[in-house]
Order: structure tokens, then sequence, then C-alpha cells
């Protein structure tokens, strides 16, 4: 072999020296990392295995120590363990039986106030009616309402010759009126700001004679009828007063006085359109 050949062999044989050196390194470093790999999970799984332990001995404690404290308990209630769960499990069955109970009484409780609610409601609904009613009373009373003509010649309004009449102008609030009972023979009674005093009566004929006085003045109004419109003038606006009488008995006459809504008022009666007296 010449000198050439044996230059090529050698640094043939160097370059797998080398490789052969690299190979082995890294056979050994993957080795060594494959071995600390292994070893870091063998410590994690043997500190879970110590932690699964210690819990596995707490919760031995736990129940070592409930088991304790049920026989105490159970020592302390003079029971056996087998008595005491009997007795725990018919407290839970009184329990639930009470919870049950309570429930059915609170349904049936709902139910009475349902029908009580019903029942308001239909109470309504018989006011609701009979306000229906009263006030279709009321309209047919007004249209059976009669005007008159005065004593003085003046056209009086709608007259009133029962106390329901009278009801009924009084909810119209054209003028103010006061119902009146007057006694023969008793002194003067003030009605609004006149008075009135019944001197003589006929219920046979339904008349009757009666004195008024007003800015005192005293006028007779004699042998009036019933039903029968008395005006006479008042107050220092000469405002126009009416007075009707509707029933005369032996002794005593009934019926009111209507004013002005804008005619002085008493000082002890306020100025409305349904006060009498």
């Amino acid at each position: 072999m010449d000198e050439g050949e044996q230059i090529h062999v050698e640094s043939h044989s160097n370059a797998g020296k080398w490789i052969l050196l690299i190979v082995a390194i890294l056979v050994v470093a993957a080795a060594g990392y494959a071995h600390y790999t292994t070893h870091i999970a063998l410590e994690k799984l043997t500190a879970d295995l110590a932690g699964s332990q210690a819990q596995v001995k707490e919760l031995q404690n736990r129940m070592q120590t409930a088991e304790a404290e049920g026989e105490t308990l159970a020592q302390q209630a003079g029971m056996t363990k087998k008595e005491l769960a009997q007795r725990t499990a018919q407290l839970q069955a009184e329990q639930k039986a009470a919870a049950a109970r309570l429930e059915q009484e609170q349904k049936a409780q709902i139910s009475a106030v349902s029908g009580d609610i019903a029942g308001v409601k239909t109470d309504v609904g018989g006011v609701k009616t009979d306000v229906a009613s009263t006030k279709a009373d009321l309209e047919a009373t007004k249209a059976k309402l009669q005007s008159a003509v005065g004593d003085l010649g003046v056209q009086s309004g709608l007259i009133a010759t029962t106390r329901g009449d009278l009801e009924a102008l009084k909810h119209k609030g054209d003028r103010n009126y006061y119902e009146f009972t007057l006694l023969k023979g008793a002194k003067p009674q003030p009605v609004s700001t006149v008075s009135l005093q019944l001197r003589k009566t006929d219920s046979k004929k339904g008349k009757f004679t009666l004195n008024v006085t007003s800015d005192d003045k005293t006028i007779e109004k004699k042998d009036r009828n019933v039903a029968e419109p008395i005006q006479f003038y008042s107050g220092r606006d000469h405002m126009l007063f009416e007075l009707v009488i509707w029933t005369v008995d032996k002794n005593k006459a009934t019926g009111y006085l209507s004013t002005p809504k804008g005619a002085p008022v008493p000082v002890t009666a306020a100025p409305t359109s349904g006060n009498g007296n």
C-alpha cells in the first residue's frame, strides 16, 4: 500500500471513531434523561400515595370518632345503637308527617281565603246592583216630580210631596233644602234664616195656616193647601224662598224650606243642598 492510500484509510477510521463517540454520548444522555424523568414520576407517585394514605387514615379516624360519638349519645340516652337508629328514623318520619300536615293546613287556609274573596266579590256585585237599582228609583222619582206656580204667582221649580221626592231634589243640588216639622201652638221655629210658626191645621181638607218671619217682618200664610208652593222674598238681595208642606195632621205639619244656592245660611247650619232641621 502506498503512502496516499494509507492516509485515506486513517482519515476514514478517525471519522468513524468520532461518529461512534457522538452516538455513545447521545445514548448516555437519553438514558440519563429517561432515568431522571422516571425518578421524578416515581417521587410524584410516592407523594400521591402518601397523601391518599393520609386521607384514608383521616377518614378512618372520623368514622371511629362518629361511631364513638354515636355510642356515647346512645349511652347518654339509655339506648343501644340499634335503638338510637330506630328512634332517629321514627323522629324523621314524624317530622315528614308534620310537614305534610302543615302543608295540608296551609292549602286549606288558602282555599278558605279564596272562598272569602269570592264571597266579597259577590257582595260587591250585590252592592253594585243595589246602587244601580237605587239610581234607577231616583231617576223614576225625579220623573214624577211636579212643578207649580207659587202663591206669589211665580213659577216654582220642581216640588217634593214626599220625603223620597225631597231626597231626589237634594241630589239635583240646584238649591238648599231644610226639612222641618212644626207643632201647632208652639213658638216660632228657626228654619234656615227665617222662623216658621204653625197657627192652624185642617187635616181633613189638607189645609193649614202659618206665620213666616223674615227680615224682622211676619207674614201670615192663611188657608194654604198641602203641596202648594208658598213663596216669599228674604235677605238683602231679595231672594225668593219657597216652602212646601206635604203632610198635615191634627197638631203638626211636615215639609221643607227651599232657598237659592247663594242665599245666606244660618250660623249653626252648613250651606249644603241636603241639610234639614
